[in-house]
């Protein structure tokens, strides 16, 4: 199983209160304790204690109370936050591809004569020049018969087809920033915008498959799995209720204070 939290910690260091107290209280011992001439103070997200000398110029006395401190986001919520940014940089790189083709796109609609004529020049170089035979004008296949489908469409249809790529790239940002915000809504537009082309990635797949199309299904499948039975969208496993009371039961003092072990234990 993963520790998010440990690694977090290793990127971003502890959190740490009262290292800069003079004094530690009875009630501070879910989360500072002193032993010896050394203190250990726990960190409040992965749960490891640390040791530390007291502090050589305190700036207050006691540390703060439990209800000054902001507990960091740990648990479920932090498991959450890390896979529902890592969707989020998915989507990013949807949004960047996109849009710039949707550009791409439009500038061949308003260049269209010229760019046909460049396109046939360049395929007709490269297979005199690499395949060393005479110029093939139809039946290409792969990159080039995309290309050349693509040339083929009239400019008011390229020009269609440059807004659909911009507002698809733009869907793809909009899941993006909602996602990196942890917001609910951005994960329910994720799965819808996700689950409604799958059918025509299996036909894809199955009228030509290709090692990129199935890794694209893999992942597309893995988000709404996760979408929809860890994020519980849709009423499933009781639905947001349920969700958001297991992230607030994680950041709780409660369940840091399960955690601890006896005072008397030494460290």
């Amino acid at each position: 199983m993963i520790r998010w939290e440990l690694i977090v910690c290793g990127l971003r260091g502890h959190v740490l209160v009262g290292t800069d107290a003079a004094e530690l209280r009875p009630q501070d011992s879910v989360f500072a304790r002193e032993y010896d001439s050394s203190r250990w103070y726990r960190c409040l997200r992965c749960d490891s204690w640390i040791p530390l000398p007291p502090p050589s110029a305190p700036a207050r006395v006691t540390p703060p109370d439990q209800d000054e401190i902001e507990i960091p986001t740990r648990g479920k919520a932090l498991r959450d936050k890390i896979v529902l940014r890592l969707i989020a940089v998915e989507r990013s790189l949807h949004f960047l591809v996109l849009g710039a083709l949707g550009i791409a796109v439009l500038v061949l609609a308003a260049n269209d004569e010229t760019a046909r004529g460049e396109f046939e020049r360049v395929l007709a170089a490269l297979q005199t020049g690499v395949a060393g035979g005479p110029v093939q004008t139809t039946g290409h296949v792969g990159i080039i018969g995309e290309l050349d489908k693509l040339f083929s469409l009239r400019a008011h249809t390229l020009r269609e087809v440059g807004f659909a790529l911009l507002a698809y790239a733009l869907l793809e940002g909009v899941e993006a920033v909602g996602l990196w915000l942890i917001q609910r809504w951005a994960e329910y537009l994720t799965f819808v915008a996700t689950a409604i082309p799958l059918p025509f990635e299996i036909y894809e797949i199955v009228s030509r498959v290709s090692v990129l199309k199935i890794i694209g299904f893999i992942v597309n499948v893995a988000i709404l799995g996760y979408l929809l039975v860890a994020k519980r969208l849709f009423g499933v496993r009781g639905g947001g209720a349920v969700d958001r009371g297991q992230r607030a039961a994680d950041m709780s003092w409660e369940a840091i204070e399960r955690a601890n072990p006896p005072v008397a234990e030494t460290i």
